[in-house]
């Protein structure tokens, strides 16, 4: 197994188990891999990449 290798997970566990949900942002359909919680809102993958927090590219290699 290679640490470049970035599917070395996918050999080791069960696929994951989808639930289908409604997005609590744009209402459109869409399945997660958790089975959602009445009262905790649910994002679709677009809707999800709006909500969160920017990544901040610059911490790599700072100590």
């Amino acid at each position: 197994m290679a640490y470049g290798d970035r599917n070395y997970r996918d050999r080791d566990q069960p696929p994951r188990e989808m639930h289908k949900a409604t997005c609590s942002d744009c209402g459109n359909e869409c399945e997660v891999p958790f089975k959602p919680t009445q009262g905790k809102p649910v994002y679709c993958r677009d809707c999800f990449r709006k909500h969160a927090p920017p990544r901040d590219n610059n911490r790599r290699g700072r100590y």
